[in-house]
């Protein structure tokens, strides 16, 4: 079959972007080194560090996995007994540090969204969208609506909130909740009616806290305010942070104040809703469900992550600057672009914020350096309880009890990313690099490969490696894996591996020829040249596909003296390439060397260097740039026929005859190579007119022609200067399949 670009039908100029340059072959290092490329790994008591380190870290447990979707909320009293707060159904657990787990309470609303343990050891649970809280005896089970009692309904309020988002006690043991629609703080006494503490005109109160002084710290979501609310209910803004919500805020022992932001501000779309402040000011919020809450249940991100702020007292040292700040100067610690910050907690060995949606758990240091410490299998972890034998963690999608412990996990190991070397391969040695005076004799390296990506399909077995000395003797393969098992003080920087791939032939994918296009990069800037692409063909019965740049449409200027060639290749090995190109003319044997050496993936030249008929190309591709010389492999294809034609028809026998006040015209047209298409007429040198042979349909070599033309009409020219009525001149000119035309005159009497 013979393909052929219809290229004067094509004038959109489109930027031809050329491959990637490929790596040559010849022995090269695999290597992760960096924060980004640790992350695709899999750690288990191993701490990412942001400047690309693996170091010792927490051991993470699963301690019980909930029927529910979600746990949006922990507790723990003293005996380590965790108290979980689910979603989908909507219960309180009560889990011990073994695992077993019984049922507190069972709400018919959507969610419990908050449970806290209060100092009388009760456990207190918020429900939503009721905003009920209940208190709950920690040993009484199988608790429900109907015989919990009931420390504060929204109901019984003025204000009639629409949510409960947090709980916390002051120093006293008494109760706040922050509400939400509108955001209040309520004070609850045992037995008595709630009090309105703390009114805002922002939309929600999402997290609040307690500073040593008892002054009442919370975050808001509408425009991200931090309040400082001192005993007597009075508020003054900490804080006005660049992101809308906050969802959490945590007091640490030397008075330092953290919040968790999240949330572009300004972009609601629910309708206004008014309400009156407790200061007599009417304020327009819109009520909708926090931004936290849309990540949970979409499992979707936020729009530009989140951000961690640091509120320090008067007298501390701010990071590591050693300059002391004022007190209420906020600075960002922490930004994460792909994680949403759901909680805060203060350790000894840094703060930790649990996030989504990757179920990541970071511990970032004052001087904002930051390691991940745990990969949850989960897409949010959720909130923090502290206890005795460390942190419970509780997490959503799926909604698991994790215990994250206190020190560092007496071992733990690092499982690398899957490495596809693309062909088959010879590993050599591992190279590592060790950190912080840590021995070899602290950590393990091991390696395994195999030739299918999924290690769990018959891989060969882990084999222990000794680093930087010789090669590791695992077997040559396509893809490899490397495991480091660490130990206490154990540091590595960076794991490479050296490899060399078996060289392979390189593959050209498809061709391409253009006959009347030119690719010409200074002439293609011409405006006065008339502009066309040339294209691959598109996939077929492909709904998506990624778009490969070496396949972007190639800019070319219109030239009937011209072929162009293009082609796509590639090799495994990511050589370099050269490129020779070869034609056949019909009925030929021989291939005949058109241009060597040609480094670009196209190629045009004169279509006079061909006699006209009918032609076939052939790419060449050699990887003998990266080779030793005798040692380059080569890959072709061969592209489908194209027709070459240079040369305009014949016009044979015009006969032109005056008949009846017009012009008759016959003659025949031929053309060596390519149909007659049409012929076009012009009297007396008018304007051109168009013309079919005869029975309409142009598809052969010979057409005839057979028609009437009407005279000139001379009205508009004075009589004077009119030319011999009786003698006309007829032109004719005639076109083959390529645009090339012929021309002949007769003169009529």
């Amino acid at each position: 079959m013979m393909r052929r670009l219809a290229l004067p039908f094509f004038t959109l100029l489109l930027v031809f972007l050329p491959a990637l340059r490929a790596y040559s072959q010849g022995t090269r290092l695999w290597t992760e080194s960096t924060f980004d490329g640790l992350e695709k790994g899999t750690p288990d008591g191993v701490a990412i560090t942001s400047d690309g380190r693996l170091v010792p870290g927490p051991e993470s447990r699963a301690v019980y996995t909930t029927p529910s979707t979600y746990v949006w909320s922990v507790a723990a009293d003293r005996e380590g007994n965790a108290y979980v707060a689910t979603g989908t159904p909507a219960t309180v657990l009560k889990v011990t540090p073994a695992g077993k787990a019984t049922t507190l309470f069972t709400s018919r609303d959507l969610s419990v969204q908050v449970v806290r343990v209060g100092p009388d050891g009760a456990v207190y649970a918020a429900t939503l969208p009721s905003g009920k809280v209940y208190r709950l005896d920690p040993n009484t089970a199988d608790r429900t609506e109907e015989n919990a009692t009931v420390v504060f309904d929204p109901a019984a309020t003025a204000e009639k909130p629409k949510y409960v988002w947090d709980m916390a006690f002051n120093a006293t043991g008494r109760l706040y909740v922050a509400t939400g629609a509108p955001a209040a703080v309520y004070r609850v006494a045992n037995g008595a009616k709630p009090e309105l503490f703390f009114r805002s005109d922002e939309q929600h109160i999402r997290s609040i806290a307690f500073d040593a002084a008892g002054n009442l710290i919370a975050g808001s979501d509408g425009s991200g305010l931090i309040y400082r609310v001192d005993k007597a209910g009075s508020a003054y803004v900490l804080y006005d942070s660049p992101k809308k919500e906050i969802t959490s805020v945590i007091v640490a022992p030397d008075g330092t104040i953290y919040a968790a932001g999240v949330g572009d501000k300004g972009h609601n779309t629910l309708p206004p809703l008014p309400v009156t402040g407790a200061t007599s000011v009417t304020a327009t919020i819109t009520i909708i469900a926090p931004g936290s809450v849309q990540a949970f249940n979409g499992n979707t991100l936020i729009p530009n992550g989140s951000e961690i702020y640091e509120i320090p007292p008067a007298g501390k040292q701010a990071g590591s600057t050693g300059t002391t700040e004022p007190s209420g100067a906020p600075r960002k610690l922490w930004s994460g672009h792909d994680d949403i910050v759901y909680a805060l907690a203060w350790t000894k060995d840094g703060l930790l914020a649990s996030t989504g949606n990757r179920g990541r758990i970071y511990r970032i240091q004052e001087d904002g350096t930051y390691a991940d410490v745990a990969h949850l299998e989960a897409s949010q972890a959720t909130e923090f309880a502290k206890t005795a034998q460390g942190l419970y963690v509780g997490t959503a999608n799926a909604g698991k009890l994790y215990l994250l412990s206190s020190g560092e996990a007496a071992e733990g190991s690092y499982l690398s990313d899957v490495f596809d070397a693309g062909a088959f391969t010879r590993w050599g040695r591992a190279e590592v690099e060790v950190g912080g005076g840590a021995q070899a004799k602290n950590f393990e390296l091991y390696m395994r490969a195999g030739n299918v990506e999924n290690p769990l399909r018959a891989w060969g077995e882990w084999k222990k490696v000794t680093p930087n000395d010789g090669e590791p003797g695992i077997d040559a393969s396509r893809f490899v894996q490397w495991k480091v098992v660490l130990h206490p003080g154990a540091e590595v920087g960076s794991v490479g591996i050296n490899f060399l791939t078996v060289n392979l032939a390189p593959v050209v994918d498809e061709v391409v020829v253009a006959p009347g296009a030119r690719v010409n990069p200074a002439v293609a800037q011409q405006a006065q040249q008339q502009q066309v692409t040339i294209n691959f063909p598109a996939p077929q019965n492909v709904i998506s596909y990624t778009a490969d740049p070496a396949r972007e449409p190639l800019a070319a200027v219109r030239d009937k003296g011209a072929v162009t060639a293009r082609w796509v290749a590639h090799d495994e090995n990511g050589d370099d390439l050269l490129y020779s190109i070869y034609y056949r003319g019909e009925g030929e044997r021989d291939w005949q060397i058109l241009r060597n050496r040609v480094r670009d993936p196209y190629y045009s030249f004169d279509s006079t260097r061909l006699p006209d008929g009918r032609y076939r190309l052939k790419i060449v591709a050699s990887d003998a740039p990266s080779h030793n010389p005798g040692e380059a492999l080569t890959g072709s294809r061969e592209s489908e026929e194209f027709v070459v034609d240079t040369t305009p028809p014949a016009v044979n026998g015009l006969d032109a005859q005056r008949v009846n006040g017009k012009i008759h015209a016959t003659f025949t047209a031929v053309d060596a190579t390519s149909p007659v298409t049409h012929a076009e007429y012009s009297i007396d040198a008018g304007r051109w007119q168009y013309v079919e042979p005869s029975g309409s349909l142009a598809d052969s070599l010979t057409e005839k022609f057979d028609f009437d033309a009407p005279l000139p009409h001379d009205d508009d020219v004075p009589a004077n200067l009119r030319p011999d009525p009786q003698e006309h001149v007829i032109a004719i000119r005639v076109y083959d399949r390529y645009d090339n035309m012929a021309t002949v005159k007769a003169v009529v009497r």
